[in-house]
């Protein structure tokens, strides 16, 4: 069994859950706006093979922020509610994206697809914007 090696910010997943009513759909006056469809980038440098079978269609994903990422400044993390690593917003797909988050926006994944090509795992994603 996998554990979680990112500590995912409870107060974060809060906002996110308290938004949804039970059926996982948005409450009243709560919009979400999809901003981006990409695949997440470096699933081929993690082992997935023991996670990749718990992940599901439209499961909800976390996108974390990393400022002092050592490649990108500008690096967004996508982790699953449990805090596994999957992987990053591609670099030529995050830098509006992060603006936002820096400015305090909510943004989350939904997992579309996912697909085994060798020993690559190509998740693709759509990432959303939650209007409070």
């Amino acid at each position: 069994m996998s554990q979680a090696i990112v500590k995912i910010d409870p107060k974060y997943l809060e906002i996110i859950r308290t938004s949804l009513d039970k059926a996982g759909m948005p409450k009243p006056f709560v919009q979400e706006v999809e901003l981006l469809d990409c695949n997440i980038a470096g699933t081929t440098f993690l082992n997935l093979k023991d996670i990749e079978p718990k992940l599901k269609k439209h499961q909800l994903l976390v996108l974390k922020r990393e400022p002092k990422n050592n490649y990108d400044n500008k690096a967004i993390l996508i982790l699953t509610e449990d805090g596994q690593k999957l992987g990053y917003v591609p670099q030529e797909k995050n830098e509006i994206l992060s603006k936002l988050m820096d400015a305090g926006k909510l943004l989350f994944g939904r997992l579309d697809e996912k697909n085994w090509f060798g020993r690559w795992l190509k998740l693709d994603i759509q990432v959303y914007l939650r209007d409070l």
